[in-house]
């Protein structure tokens, strides 16, 4: 079969068309990896500065402000992530990995908040009843639903075999199909 009919090649071309060059993914890729390295380089410090210099008691001001905005938060992104589930869009990856992330702070608030309070022990049942196993539910439906497209994707490049597990699989499928594409390479893609 000739290199222009072969639907492997054609698939490698036309996602290669979306992509930038490789010289400039390796720049925003090494941007991306220094950005994430300053972050966690400033975050070190600056949670061992607020361990020993926050007071033990606090009065907030705004207190049901900050609750009911954090409960609204909560509410937009699980609502966001249903629409997004109902109109079977994409968009449920992130919006459900930004409710379980909610979901996960706001048990960890109340626990943490209530701890040798009158009220610990139902913030503590609404953590593992409610909250914790949500949390978990959304990051499995998203995960399953990233694993499904990532193996859509990966047969419509026409690469053989099951694709790699998530934290294997490169950012962009389509450069791992250009190299699984060449004679003598590995369907395994190279990160």
């Amino acid at each position: 079969m000739s290199k222009q009919h072969d639907p492997a090649h054609s698939a490698v071309r036309r996602a290669r068309a979306f992509l930038p060059d490789r010289s400039a993914l390796r720049r925003h890729h090494r941007r991306a990896v220094l950005q994430f390295a300053l972050c966690v380089f400033v975050l070190v410090p600056w949670t061992v500065y607020l361990a020993f210099s926050l007071p033990h008691r606090f009065e907030a001001r705004y207190w049901p402000m900050v609750w009911v905005g954090f409960d609204i938060m909560l509410l937009v992104s699980l609502a966001a992530a249903g629409v997004a589930v109902l109109l079977r869009r994409q968009a449920l990856i992130p919006l459900s990995f930004v409710a379980a992330t909610l979901l996960v702070c706001d048990a960890w608030f109340d626990v943490s908040l209530n701890l040798g309070g009158p009220d610990v022990w139902e913030s503590v049942a609404s953590a593992v009843l409610v909250e914790l196993p949500l949390a978990g539910v959304l990051v499995l439906r998203a995960r399953r639903v990233l694993k499904i497209s990532a193996r859509l994707a990966w047969q419509r490049l026409g690469l053989t075999g099951e694709p790699p597990s998530l934290y294997k699989m490169p950012l962009f499928v389509a450069l791992a199909a250009s190299s699984a594409a060449q004679p003598d390479s590995e369907n395994v893609p190279k990160a």
